[in-house]
């Protein structure tokens, strides 16, 4: 089986044929919902690009306090976990030892915990604040040392108080 290919040749058009497919192309051209400027070319004015700009503007200055509230909030939740974990590891420590750990490498090397962990608003794991009590806390322990950890950090929280009370 041969394809043949047919070519077609269109005629010039005369005027008033040429006005004609000139209507035809701006109906179907407005039917589709285009755009087009005198030129041909479509586009957005500046007017649009301006108004589009002013409601991202506007968008982004109410979101960026609330993303930056909950960031803090997130970490002030990871303080309090951190805060919770060295303390319960001084606790653990004090009870199986019968006496306080002296420093924060001592719940390290002993295995309460893995490391020490990172304080979420100095970004650094060595700033964290060791209370040396001076009070047994047990009737078993035999020498006094760490009995409180707090932040390093002197940064206000949500709650109006410094970090390094908590």
């Amino acid at each position: 089986m041969v394809k043949r290919r047919l070519f077609v040749v269109r005629c010039p058009l005369s005027v008033e044929e040429q006005r004609l497919e000139d209507v035809r192309a701006r109906v179907s051209s407005r039917e589709k919902g285009e755009r087009r400027r005198k030129n041909g070319i479509s586009g957005f004015t500046l007017l649009e690009l301006m108004i589009v700009m002013v409601i991202i503007g506007i968008l982004a200055a109410i979101a960026i306090p609330s993303f930056t509230m909950n960031v803090k909030k997130a970490r002030e939740a990871v303080l309090r976990e951190d805060l919770h974990t060295i303390r319960s590891a001084i606790d653990s420590y004090t009870y199986d030892k019968q006496k306080a750990p002296q420093t924060g490498d001592d719940l390290v090397q002993s295995g309460y915990l893995k490391v020490m962990p990172v304080d979420p608003f100095t970004h650094r794991a060595d700033t964290w604040i060791f209370d040396q009590g001076s009070t047994l806390t047990t009737v078993d322990e035999t020498q006094t040392g760490i009995d409180d950890v707090h932040s390093g950090s002197q940064d206000a929280s949500t709650e109006g108080n410094t970090y390094n009370q908590w």
